[in-house]
C-alpha cells in the first residue's frame, strides 16, 4: 500500500474561502456562522481562515456575515484569563478556556479577537505590564485629614501582579484555588487605606476571603 501526500488548504484561494463561509452559514441558517458550525460543515479547517484572514472575525466580515457571537471587551477577555490563571495556578491553556470550571468565556472568543491563543496571552501581559498613571481622585467619604497619593480600589493589573507574587495562595493560611475550588482570593491593604496606608504592591497581600474577613480593618 502506497501513502499519499494531502495537500493542505493553503492553496484554496480567498474567493473559495469565503464562498464556502457563506454557504455554509446558508445551510446553517442561524444568521451568524460560529467556529464549531463551520467544523462541522465547511470544506476547509478554521485554522486556514486564521492564518489568511488573522481572526474568525475577521474572516466573517470579509464575507459579508454578521458577527452574531457576544461581544466581549478586551477587559472582559484579559479579567477572564486572570481568573483561569488564578483558579490554576498557573498559565491557562487554551483548551484550558474551555473548562468551565476555570473559565466562563470559550477559547473561540479569543481566537476570533487575537487569531492564536498565544497573542492573547501576549496581549494579557502586555496589559498587565504596562504603567498606569496614579490615580489621585479621592472619595468624599474619606476621613477628615487624611492624605492619599493612590485610590483605594485596586485595579487588574495591580491586583494581578500582587497575587503572581504571592503565588496565587492565601499569605496567612496558604489556601489557593488551585487546590481548593471554592477558595477565593482577595488582595488586601497590609496597612489599612482608611488610616493612610497607599494603594501600592508593597502595602498589598493576598488573602482568601475568610482571612481577610478575619483581618477586617486591622493593622
Amino acid at each position: 500500500m502506497k501513502y499519499e501526500y494531502i495537500a493542505y488548504n493553503e492553496s484554496a484561494s480567498d474567493d473559495e474561502l469565503l464562498s464556502d463561509l457563506k454557504r455554509v452559514c446558508t445551510q446553517c441558517n442561524t444568521g451568524g456562522l460560529t467556529m464549531k458550525q463551520y467544523s462541522n460543515y465547511g470544506k476547509y479547517d478554521c485554522s486556514t481562515f486564521l492564518r489568511r484572514f488573522e481572526t474568525w472575525n475577521k474572516s466573517l466580515e470579509k464575507a459579508g456575515i454578521p458577527l452574531t457571537q457576544q461581544y466581549w471587551t478586551e477587559e472582559n477577555l484579559f479579567e477572564n484569563i486572570e481568573n483561569a490563571w488564578i483558579r490554576k495556578g498557573s498559565q491557562p491553556r487554551r483548551r484550558d478556556m474551555d473548562d468551565k470550571r476555570l473559565s466562563h468565556i470559550s477559547s473561540g472568543a479569543y481566537l476570533r479577537k487575537f487569531g492564536r491563543w498565544s497573542d492573547a496571552l501576549k496581549a494579557f501581559v502586555a496589559y498587565i505590564n504596562a504603567e498606569e498613571a496614579i490615580i489621585t481622585t479621592h472619595d468624599e467619604e474619606q476621613l477628615i485629614g487624611a492624605s492619599h497619593r493612590t485610590a483605594r480600589d485596586i485595579n487588574l493589573r495591580l491586583r494581578f501582579r500582587v497575587l503572581q507574587r504571592d503565588n496565587f495562595t492565601c499569605r496567612a493560611c496558604g489556601a489557593s484555588p488551585a487546590k481548593d475550588p471554592s477558595v477565593e482570593l482577595q488582595v488586601d491593604h497590609i496597612f489599612p487605606w482608611s488610616k493612610g496606608g497607599e494603594t501600592e504592591i508593597d502595602n498589598l497581600q493576598t488573602l482568601c476571603s475568610k482571612c481577610n474577613q478575619g483581618k477586617g480593618n486591622m493593622l
